[in-house]
């Protein structure tokens, strides 16, 4: 039995002064005297959630199933024990059921237009064959399906739509009639318009957003991970293709230098923001404390910037929090994250699955 004192943050206005775990789960019912406990002292969080990493992936392409184990590790270190996997060409089904993994939600392998992506990574297909890819991956997947919204156009030297909107259409009524959710790469403005009213469920990235779109992300609930910690990246990149895509270069540097006003704007406008890293391709994993500092520096309040890594990301994916009897998934820290979200950045212990891991 684990007995964590101090204070747990259960919701975001629910504060409680202790839990218990029982049988690796959640009780705030004192047990009998008589069981053996081991005292875990902080403050304590619902398990972290990165929306967006990949598991499975390199900057070349899959991987072994140990740098796949190794990626969760470093993600579960991190104190994220929830993993959205927005697109691996790798087989993790495994992941989820090692007792001393983070839990994964897989979105199948990455569907993009042919030559359109990074080599390695997605089914590069024509747009006829659309809804069926996404039929496939629908039911090899978790309930999410991943698109490639837009990309560079090497004619157009700029980054442009991937997509039809008839094979949009399609792709996304063929995803919900699996039971799957669909979410797409979107960088650019383009593809936005298109993807939300053929029913799209969340937009990676969203740096495209715009004063026209927004409203019409808030209307229809579309979410968005706009993975603050992988768009940092943006000028560098921008700078290594400048001499071959100027067009490009100076569309990625725009978009970098608005990302903060583009997610402040998309949440008080009510759109739905969750932390996802992006981690697994260039990016190391283990970076969600670093994404949940990122919003509140885009200036969304810490408490909703915790909610979008924990209480709210967890209620998106149909995932279980620190209500009584659910499965005990935590996180304790030395500090209150509400006063300060930097000490996400170095957890005091993880619980998985009723152990401490960490």
């Amino acid at each position: 039995m684990l007995h964590i004192k101090g204070r747990v943050l259960a919701g975001p206005e629910d504060v409680r002064d202790e839990l218990w775990v029982v049988d690796g789960h959640v009780t705030y019912e004192r047990p009998p005297a008589a069981l053996p406990e081991t005292v875990l002292e902080g403050w304590a969080l619902p398990g972290l959630v990165d929306a967006h990493c990949h598991v499975g992936l390199d900057a070349h392409g899959p991987v072994d199933d140990f740098t796949s184990e190794k990626q969760a590790l470093t993600d579960r270190e991190a104190g994220a024990l929830l993993l959205r996997d927005a697109g691996s060409p790798s087989d993790t089904s495994w992941v989820d059921d090692r007792m001393d993994l983070p839990r994964l939600i897989r979105a199948g392998r990455h569907i993009a237009r042919t030559r359109r992506y990074i080599r390695n990574y997605a089914h590069e297909i024509e747009p006829g064959d659309l809804a069926a890819y996404v039929r496939r991956e629908a039911r090899r997947g978790d309930g999410w399906v991943k698109l490639v919204g837009d990309w560079i156009d090497r004619e157009e030297g700029d980054l442009t739509a991937c997509w039809p909107r008839w094979a949009i259409d399609e792709a996304i009524a063929a995803a919900h009639e699996e039971g799957a959710r669909v979410t797409a790469h979107c960088f650019a403005e383009d593809s936005l318009y298109d993807l939300v009213e053929a029913g799209i469920d969340c937009i990676e990235h969203a740096t495209g957003l715009t004063e026209d779109t927004i409203p019409l992300f808030a209307e229809r609930g579309v979410a968005i991970v706009p993975t603050l910690v992988n768009i940092a990246t943006f000028p560098a990149l921008a700078d290594g293709g400048q001499a071959k895509f100027p067009r490009w270069a100076d569309h990625m540097r725009r978009l970098h230098e608005r990302r903060y006003e583009t997610v402040r704007a998309a949440w008080d406008a009510g759109i739905p923001v969750f932390t996802g890293t992006d981690a697994g391709g260039s990016l190391e994993h283990g970076l969600v404390g670093q994404e949940v500092a990122e919003l509140v520096e885009a200036g969304i309040p810490v408490r909703d910037a915790l909610s979008a890594a924990t209480w709210g990301a967890r209620s998106w994916l149909g995932r279980p929090a620190l209500a009584e009897g659910d499965p005990a998934d935590l996180v304790v820290y030395p500090a209150d994250p509400r006063d300060d979200v930097g000490v996400l950045m170095a957890p005091r212990h993880v619980v998985l699955r009723g152990r401490v891991v960490r």
